[in-house]
């Protein structure tokens, strides 16, 4: 049976987050494969490893160091996932968006999500970003949900909208940054899938055709259980591998390739989220 996460348990761990940091950080950060430094620019920083967290499902992929980092990010106090969990690693949904659920419970509202990602366009070059303008969340819409079973009243309603997943707002901000820092930050729509299997010729035709720009085995839960309590999400998608629509265009894609290319997109995704934090209004 798969496993759903009660919220006692969700409220267990956020107290315990909180118990152990002074910082009551306002906005949260995702960080995927390869792009855990930029947790390494927050100053008077605690970190947590997730295994000391009640409940809290540990990392088991390369690239993910697995602890929550509290402190100050250009003078704003932030929550950093160092290393996300995935679907693929045998957690259930509802874990996948357990990180999220607790930041909900522990107060904050904004979230900037990212990861890598393969891109379709033969144009785009690795190493660049991709801001999230939508997503098509593949498992989900075949049931693989976080919001499957009871609803979680506290955190929003049984059928929440998907219309505005990643707020205008917050991207016109992160495209404002690029612009100012000179940094080419791409647009388009990420597909996010099961994995861990990187996907076939045949099925990257497919995903182009109903209107992916980038592929990864992330961020569609996360930003599913963000949605339904409240929060405001920022996407951005560092661009790890061009995806092969042909088995004879080269080399097929494979982690340690992620790896690199998420060191060569970190200086420039930590200009855009250091921009964006500090443009953000107070309240946020």
């Amino acid at each position: 049976m798969e496993k759903r996460m009660t919220l006692e348990q969700i409220d267990e761990a956020a107290e315990y987050v909180r118990g152990h940091t002074a910082h009551r950080p306002s906005v949260g950060l995702v960080l995927g494969s390869g792009l855990g430094a930029l947790a390494d620019q927050i100053q008077k920083a605690d970190r947590i490893p997730y295994q000391e967290i009640p409940h809290f499902p540990v990392s088991t992929v390369a690239g993910h160091s697995g602890q929550a980092v509290i402190g100050q990010l250009e003078g704003r106090p932030v929550l950093a996932m160092q290393g996300r969990v995935h679907y693929y690693e045998g957690y259930s949904m509802s874990q996948v968006a357990f990180p999220i659920r607790v930041m909900q419970r522990a107060g904050i509202e904004t979230l900037i999500i990212t990861n890598a990602a393969g891109g379709f366009n033969l144009d785009w070059q690795i190493g660049d970003l991709m801001l999230i303008t939508d997503h098509i969340n593949m498992p989900g819409l075949v049931g693989t949900s976080p919001l499957r079973g009871p609803n979680l009243d506290v955190f929003g309603p049984r059928f929440p909208s998907m219309t505005r997943a990643y707020d205008p707002e917050l991207s016109q901000l992160a495209r404002d940054v690029a612009e100012q820092e000179g940094i080419l930050l791409r647009e388009g729509v990420y597909v996010g899938l099961g994995g861990p299997f990187y996907e076939t010729p045949a099925e990257l035709r497919m995903l182009r055709t109903i209107g992916a720009d980038a592929v990864g085995m992330s961020t569609v839960a996360e930003v599913t259980a963000a949605c339904h309590g409240g929060m405001r999400v920022l996407g951005i998608s560092g661009i790890s591998n061009i995806v092969l629509f042909d088995a004879s265009q080269g080399e097929a894609p494979h982690h340690k390739e992620v790896m690199e290319a998420g060191l060569r997109t970190v200086p420039m995704l930590m200009a855009v989220v250091k921009g964006v934090l500090r443009r953000l209004p107070p309240s946020a």
